[in-house]
This record gives C-alpha cells, sequence and structure tokens, in this order.
C-alpha cells in the first residue's frame, strides 16, 4: 500500500485536494463539485471518485468547521435543522447507484454532469443575489434571523440527497438555498454554519459509499493529507481574502466539468472556456453597472486598480 502512495498519481491527488481544500476552506462550497470530476479526470472510476471524496470530506470539512467554531461562526440551530434532513436522505442517496441501469459508471457520470452544471448555474445566481444587497445598501444584522424549520430540514433532505449521490450539493445547493431563506446571513456565518452541517452530512454519505464500493487507499490517503491543511488554510484565510474572483474561476471550472462529463468534445470546450473567461467579466460589469454600482470593483485588479495606485500612477 505504501508503495501506491509515492506514484505521480497519488502526488497528483495530493497536490489538487490542497488546491480544492483553500477554496472550501476559504467559501464553504466546491468540495465535491470541484474533487470529484478532477478525481475523473485524473482517471479514477467514478464510483470510486464519489465514494473516497465523501470519506475524506469527512475528515477536511471537520477542520474547516472546526476552525469557523472558534471564531463563532456558524449558526447552530440553523445547522441542527439542515442535518435532521441531509443526514438520512445523503445515507439513502448512496443507494440510488443499484438502480442504475446498464452502465453505473455511465450513469453517475450523466447525473454528476447535470449536478455541475446545476452548481455553476447556483453560484452565478448566489453572486447575483449578493449584488442585489450590495446595491441595495443593505448591511446584515447583528442578530441571527428567524428560522423556518421545515423549510429548512426539506433544504437539509434535498441537498443530502444529491451529495448522496454525486457527492456534489453541500457546498451549492444547501448554501444558496440558505441564501434564499435567510438573506441577512451575514456570509461569514454562512460559511461556518454549512462547514458544520455538512460534517454529518458528508459523513452519512461516505459510510452509505463504503458499505456499497469500499474504498481506495492509495486515493483517499493522498486526498485526506493534501485536502486537510488547505481547508484549515483556506478557513483561516476567509475573513481577509476576497471571494469573488475565486467564485467566478469556480463557476468556469463547474461549467466546463459538467460540460465535459456530459460528453462535450475538446474544441467546444476550448471555445466555451474562452467565452466564459474574456467575455464573462464584461458581462458582470455591465450588470453591476445596471445597479448602479461600478463596472468592476476594486477586487477585480486585471480590471481596476486601487484607487492609491492609480494616484500614484498619475504623479
Amino acid at each position: 500500500m505504501f508503495a501506491d502512495l509515492l506514484t505521480q498519481d497519488a502526488l497528483s491527488v495530493l497536490v489538487v485536494s490542497f488546491g480544492i481544500g483553500i477554496v472550501v476552506g476559504l467559501t464553504g462550497m466546491g468540495g465535491g463539485a470541484l474533487m470529484t470530476p478532477a478525481l475523473i479526470f485524473l482517471g479514477v472510476p467514478p464510483t470510486t471518485a464519489v465514494a473516497n471524496d465523501l470519506v475524506a470530506a469527512s475528515v477536511n470539512k471537520s477542520v474547516g468547521a472546526a476552525v469557523h467554531w472558534r471564531h463563532g461562526s456558524p449558526n447552530i440551530r440553523l445547522a441542527t435543522y439542515l442535518i435532521v434532513g441531509s443526514v438520512p436522505f445523503a445515507f439513502l442517496g448512496t443507494f440510488v447507484h443499484k438502480l442504475a441501469p446498464g452502465d453505473t459508471d455511465h450513469f453517475l457520470k450523466m447525473i454528476l454532469g447535470g449536478a455541475l452544471l446545476f452548481a455553476a448555474a447556483s453560484y452565478m445566481f448566489r453572486m447575483y443575489l449578493q449584488l442585489r444587497q450590495v446595491a441595495a445598501g443593505n448591511v446584515a444584522p447583528e442578530d441571527d434571523p428567524d428560522l423556518k424549520p421545515l423549510l429548512t430540514i426539506f433544504i437539509g433532505a434535498l441537498g443530502g440527497l444529491l451529495v448522496g449521490v454525486t457527492s456534489v450539493g453541500s457546498g451549492s445547493v444547501i448554501m444558496i438555498a440558505l441564501l434564499l431563506v435567510y438573506p441577512t446571513l451575514s456570509a461569514v456565518k454562512l460559511v461556518g454554519t454549512d462547514l458544520l452541517q455538512a460534517v454529518p452530512l458528508v459523513l452519512a454519505a461516505a459510510v452509505g459509499q463504503v458499505i456499497n464500493h469500499g474504498v481506495d487507499w492509495a486515493v483517499l490517503i493522498p486526498l485526506i493529507l493534501g485536502g486537510t491543511p488547505g481547508t484549515f488554510l483556506g478557513s483561516r484565510m476567509a475573513r481577509w481574502v476576497s471571494q469573488s474572483v475565486i467564485r467566478r474561476g469556480i463557476v468556469i471550472m463547474l461549467t466546463l466539468s459538467g460540460a465535459k462529463m456530459l460528453g462535450a468534445d475538446a474544441t467546444f470546450l476550448l471555445l466555451l472556456g474562452g467565452a466564459m473567461l474574456l467575455l464573462g467579466p464584461l458581462a458582470w460589469g455591465f450588470i453591476r453597472q445596471s445597479r448602479g454600482l461600478e463596472p468592476f470593483d476594486n477586487n477585480a485588479a486585471a480590471w481596476r486598480l486601487p484607487d492609491r495606485d492609480r494616484e500614484r500612477s498619475q504623479k
């Protein structure tokens, strides 16, 4: 087993999981949505990728949740309602593969491709909702919002089912739903709450996947060794790193990954990625301007220089 951990494939998984772990710690999003397709692209079978990613996520998200807990950011009651709905459905979702007609791996690729495109759309919608709040001059109150137990449990159940089937959903479907239902919840509390509820969620899904498919230690150990420090580092950086550019990059990666899973060829992916990379910021700037904001904020350094640097350049 130890010899398997020194291969180039294992080192590739280690490096990729470290980078994705940073994204998870920063934003609370993108774990399964980025790691599972990355494993598949590295040659890991889809069922093995989902199973091992969920087991590793149960460890990595625990680290992120612990860091956010120390800063007092999670909403405990909100996380509890989510857990009530998500845990049983996450476990049941791992058995859906047995109902797949024909090739299980092909079926999972199709489901995963659709889930990735849905996650990308959810991210874009979340960015737009937050833009509306900024344009309206909203300031999140310090008090926690009034909770809606039944609706929150339903959100947890829906996200849990998706996570159990594809490993995607804990940081995309659930977070966008929380943003819609609890718009006054601050960004830090949103990330902290999501990471806290995601621990038992992915643990339940991981148990189900291990029962059905087992684990591949040559994949699992690099995932944990890379993802755990990455998530810890990202969680420590969450309060002072701008997330806007990161989220735009996630949207592009999810869209291309989802299209690839659904069978898109290389030419189409190249054109789609180029269009999103070049035209996406322009479209976003137009949307910002339509809301009465500057087309490009100070965090988008490739488009607009910070004021102090601009003044210096004029001297």
